[in-house]
């Protein structure tokens, strides 16, 4: 098992161009979101049109209430779709959430407070009805993997925000999903905590090429991680732009001061403003 760890100088390693040709991990067809109101009916997500391959690292991003949370539940089976079509490995959100397709990390931990961290982490896995033992070892297994080792027997509460956040990583990559869904979990923590997690989680999407799904309102945080960024507009929520990262596939926090990643930065702001005014 590949550690959730930094190395401090990064081989530049051009992004691998089979993900351009792997199949679809998701697909969305068509898909809206309607919520039903006393006065008028509030449109979240209008006719959503998005494949994301296996292998790729996608942010969503967007202004505040442009719906991208709520797309990325729409995929996990937590929000219904009011029309159209979505698609996980082939499958219904319904039926890939009961074949424990994907892993999910809400912008909260949302740890048990009276649960130890392995106690914490086992938790899915004993629902699931993996034996004791077994439960005990992939728990282990993924707490050393978030660089947690050690503090197996500490609670929540004994935790920064940051360890808590990377627990809560460990319980989702407890049942070796191969799609990892990510709600905005680094945004309430410091930057340096921030920059740090994101190195980590970029380490860990290069080593092992899972599919990555994952909701920002930062612009840096979702040029640095992502192959591909689609930018939403406010509601109702548009795919306004999806642009493919032309950065090297292993990166360190240094790539933000080259040209590559300024640009296409910027690219990113445009797209955001443009969405803004097109609506």
């Amino acid at each position: 098992m590949s550690q959730l760890i930094y190395a401090e100088e990064s081989a530049v390693v051009p992004l691998k161009p089979a993900t351009a040709s792997a199949r679809p991990a998701i697909r969305v067809n068509q898909a809206n979101v309607i919520y039903p109101a006393a006065d008028q009916p509030v449109h979240a997500l209008k006719d959503i049109n998005l494949t994301i391959r296996q292998g790729e690292f996608v942010s969503f991003i967007g202004p505040s209430g442009c719906g991208k949370t709520t797309l990325l539940r729409a995929i996990a089976d937590l929000e219904p779709i009011t029309s159209g079509e979505v698609l996980v490995n082939d499958m219904t959100p319904s039926e890939a959430r009961q074949a424990g397709a994907y892993g999910y990390v809400f912008q909260a931990p949302v740890l048990l407070p009276w649960r130890t961290v392995l106690a914490n982490v086992k938790l899915p896995l004993q629902i699931q009805g993996v034996p004791p033992e077994r439960c005990d070892e992939i728990a282990r297994e993924q707490l050393a993997r978030v660089g947690l080792k050690g503090f197996e027997k500490k609670y929540p509460w004994q935790l920064s925000g940051g360890m808590q956040q990377r627990v809560s990583i460990a319980r989702a990559l407890g049942f070796e999903p191969k799609i990892l869904m990510m709600d905005e979990p680094f945004g309430a923590l410091d930057e340096l905590t921030r920059d740090n997690l994101n190195q980590q989680l970029q380490q860990l999407w290069f080593n092992e090429q899972r599919t990555m799904v994952f909701v920002t309102h930062s612009i840096s945080e979702a040029v640095y991680l992502s192959t591909k960024i689609v930018v939403m507009s406010p509601r109702p929520g548009r795919i306004v732009k999806v642009i493919d990262s032309p950065l090297p596939a292993e990166r360190s926090l240094a790539i933000r001061d080259t040209p590559a990643f300024l640009q296409l930065a910027a690219d990113v702001r445009e797209a955001l403003v443009e969405g803004h005014h097109d609506h």
